[in-house]
């Protein structure tokens, strides 16, 4: 099975997203097919062999939609015949995305129509290169370099230009419309005076010609995807205006052109009705689109994060190409102050790095040869050359734009509710409305039939279910992308929401609450020695050790100032085996282990010993150095909590949640740390196969459990767990396996992740209980079931607040823009 992404225009509510939906899953051999209106986007999962991504296309149209897709051409060299022609046709119509392919021998191009969802024009030049053939770089194929950031923002641009014009066009008659049809109504002498010298029936005739440009001109696209809809039996918010507005011009144009057909009670027309409706409409889906545009500015934030250019060495000179031609291997060349354009190695300089569009921190980080860095991440004041690992797709950049697209199209579990109801909610409001019609030309007496029309109107457009599409995807959409720019990636909409919802987090201890890497925490000296030589010596005898111990000590010496006494290399070196090691430091006997090594050494240990006894109390483990058969001092090491910990444990407390801690340690070492962070409940010894059963033992009770860890032996509880929170500097597999991803690494982005999936949620009930009540409330007041009482909901006002409401909806969504964190 694959899946591909298609970019859909021309969706307006709910109702398109489950016709969109249906008419996908209708296609042999797809599997499941998800549509998302914020991101106006569909994600299909079918299988190859049953259909092609031009059927899936193909189908969008005959639905009544149109994916977007993209051309391009390039050139391809070292092609000789027909066979390498149909060699590379192939290679780029096996690529995603990819409807057709054609290609020139004679002027060696290739011609591509894709999906710019589903692929890229680095990808299709890849593909070619896998092939066995060149892409020469075209200074000429502009639209073969267009970023997908600037293809996306050009398709809006015109969208947004399209409404504009047709806004304008449609005020223009509407408004000297509503001004010619109300003006005499809230104006008596004006009213007389249009009698007198104008005419009743000329007067029609005249707002006929404003009114009919604006239904059939700009009030078009209702009419052609509305009709489109109907004839699916899946109608839809543009359904809904082309019946009401329709329904208002057509009774107008009756009463215009045969008045004797009606009685006089009845020869009122509603021109402005309609024209002012579909203007309002279209008031309302410009304010809506421009509000769209700013939900998905963090995405828009994150592409724009990748540079255009890199400079390349090649040979002997330096080449400026297109980021998407620099290949694996190549040494890249980067200025100071300028955006690393992929993801490598320093080979040479040295420089601070701005990883905060990363990580989320704030602080730069030190780059020098050997050192990872980051494509997008920005380089300091310092020169950096790097050797290319990661190029295009496989950036972590374009990693993490890819996490947060599946998560903003991914559907979340409460927007179950929200589609349930609009399956049924379009019918029953076409129901309700000839009802109202059928109840207010029976029983409304005089002027019945001007009363059941403008009362169905009214309930046909207040009615209309764009809020109810936008309330929880627009909200995804938002979260994802504020937690993107503060480090936090979630893979889905469904852990966006499950996180929140989480009532127990496990934390893994190490390399989680704590660095996972042992370091020095007290030097102890015996008299006569100091800190410094105690350091250098015991390091020198560990040098030749393979225990994490030895490392952390030899960090330590490291940074210990440099004696003019400091020792040479060990000789003679020798592990004891459950003891510890000796060695010839200088031409002494320096030994270094455990108390039972001293007691078998008979070396005193005097008031070191009570003090070992302390720091082995708080899970440090402490380390005796005899030289010279004397008690030289001790060396306490731990693997130290990390910095943060205790603030994001004591921060998920005062959040209401119980915290775990989950380690292979001894009950002992495991509580010292526990007392020290601040956590109650502590698993202890707990070994890797069995960290998924401890995880169910804290889910017993149907409790929700976020798992937190960062190794590969992490990987089954974070896959058990109800969503699991992988630490961004573990290991590939626990990223994988995780639902959240800490790109910081640190522990505060807990607490801040699950803030933030809290404030998404209420902010997605809230729209759902809104675009609800807002139909529950509205649709009775616009049927004039309240009439009696003189609460009466004219077309004209339904229009106006069809709109608000969608508004509400955006504005309360774009209000997660804002979110700051809690912690750290």
């Amino acid at each position: 099975m694959k899946t591909l992404d298609l970019d859909i225009s021309g969706m307006t509510c709910a109702a398109c997203v489950g016709r969109v939906e249906r008419g996908l899953k209708k296609v042999a051999g797809v599997q499941d097919a998800a549509v998302n209106l914020a991101t106006e986007r569909a994600s299909v999962t079918f299988d190859p062999a049953l259909t092609t991504p031009a059927a899936l296309v193909q189908q969008v149209h005959d639905t009544g939609y149109e994916a977007v897709t993209a051309q391009t051409t390039f050139p391809v060299a070292g092609m000789t015949c027909a066979a390498c022609v149909g060699r590379v046709e192939r290679a780029l119509n096996k690529v995603g995305g990819v409807l057709s392919a054609s290609v020139n021998l004679a002027t060696e191009r290739a011609s591509v129509t894709y999906l710019p969802a589903a692929t890229s024009v680095g990808a299709l030049q890849e593909a070619v290169r896998e092939a066995g053939y060149d892409v020469p770089e075209d200074a000429n194929a502009s639209n073969a370099a267009q970023s997908r950031l600037e293809a996306e923002r050009g398709r809006k641009a015109a969208e947004l230009a399209t409404l504009r014009r047709d806004l304008l066009i449609s005020a223009a008659f509407s408004i000297p419309l509503f001004l010619l049809a109300m003006g005499p109504m809230l104006y008596m002498p004006l009213h007389m005076w249009l009698l007198e010298h104008v005419g009743e029936q000329t007067l029609n005739w005249l707002m006929l010609m404003l009114a009919a440009p604006v239904q059939f001109g700009t009030g078009w696209r209702f009419y052609r995807t509305g009709w489109a809809a109907l004839k699916h039996r899946s109608p839809d918010m543009n359904t809904l205006v082309m019946l009401g507005t329709s329904a208002a011009f057509g009774y107008s144009l009756l009463v215009t052109l045969a008045p004797q057909l009606f009685p006089p009670s009845n020869r009122h027309v509603y021109f402005e009705a309609s024209g002012v409706v579909i203007t309002l409409i279209l008031l309302g889906k410009l304010f809506e689109a421009i509000a769209k545009g700013q939900s998905s500015e963090a995405m828009r934030t994150l592409l724009a994060l990748q540079p255009q250019t890199a400079r390349v060495q090649r040979g002997d000179s330096v080449q400026e190409i297109p980021a998407e031609a620099v290949r694996v291997g190549d040494l890249v060349l980067v200025r100071s102050g300028e955006r690393l354009p992929v993801d490598g190695e320093v080979t040479a300089g040295g420089s601070y790095v701005d990883e905060s569009m990363l990580t989320g921190e704030s602080v730069p980080v030190l780059k020098e040869a050997g050192a990872k860095v980051t494509g997008g991440t920005v380089n300091g004041t310092g020169a950096l050359t790097l050797r290319a690992t990661g190029v295009g797709a496989d950036t972590a950049l374009s990693r993490i734009i890819r996490l947060v697209e599946e998560a903003q199209q991914s559907r979340p579990p409460i927007q179950g509710l929200a589609d349930r109801v609009v399956n049924v909610f379009v019918p029953v409001v076409l129901a309700i409305a000839a009802l109202t019609f059928a109840v207010w030309l029976l029983l409304g007496g005089e002027g019945a039939l001007s009363n059941a029309l403008i009362h169905a109107v009214a309930v046909l457009i207040i009615a209309c279910p764009c809020a109810m599409g936008l309330a929880t995807p627009v909200s995804i959409m938002v979260g994802s992308g504020r937690a993107a720019q503060m480090g936090l990636l979630f893979r889905s909409g469904a852990a966006l929401e499950g996180l929140g919802e989480a009532e127990v987090v496990a934390l893994d201890k190490t390399g989680t609450v704590t660095q996972g890497q042992m370091e020095v925490t007290d030097v102890l000296p015996a008299q006569g020695w100091s800190r410094e030589e105690l350091l250098r010596v015991t390091a020198a005898a560990e040098s030749s050790s393979e225990h994490p111990l030895a490392r952390a000590i030899e960090r330590a010496a490291a940074f210990a100032p440099a004696l003019p006494s400091s020792p040479s290399q060990a000789t003679d070196f020798q592990a004891v085996v459950g003891y510890g090691v000796r060695a010839s430091v200088g031409g002494q006997r320096v030994e270094v282990g455990a108390a039972r090594f001293m007691e078998q050494l008979g070396v005193p240990l005097g008031s070191l010993g009570g003090q070992a006894e302390q720091l082995a109390a708080q899970a440090r483990t402490p380390v005796f150095v005899a030289v010279g058969g004397q008690l030289a001092g001790l060396i306490a090491v731990a693997d130290p909590v990390r910095a943060g910990s205790v603030q994001a444990i004591e921060t998920l407390k005062a959040q209401g949640l119980e915290v775990a801690m989950m380690t292979g340690d001894t009950r002992a070492t495991a509580q010292a740390i526990a007392a020290e962070i601040g956590v109650e409940r502590v698993l202890a010894e707990v070994l890797p196969e069995g960290k998924a059963g401890a995880v169910a033992e804290l889910q017993a009770g149907n409790k929700k459990v976020a798992f937190v860890g960062d190794g590969i032996n992490d990987a089954p509880a974070l896959a058990k767990a109800d969503v699991g929170v992988a630490i961004g500097s573990g290991t590939e597999v626990a990223i994988e396996t995780a639902d959240v991803i800490l790109m910081s690494g640190d522990l505060r982005g807990v607490p801040n992740a699950i803030a933030l999936s809290r404030a998404t949620l209420r902010n997605i009930r809230l729209n759902l209980f809104w675009a609800f009540a807002y139909n529950v409330a509205l649709i009775p007041v616009a049927a004039g079931v309240f009439s009696r009482f003189g609460l009466n909901l004219s077309p004209v006002l339904a229009a106006a607040a069809m709109g608000l409401s969608s508004l509400f909806v955006l504005s309360n969504a774009l209000r997660l823009r804002g979110f700051k964190k809690i912690s750290g």
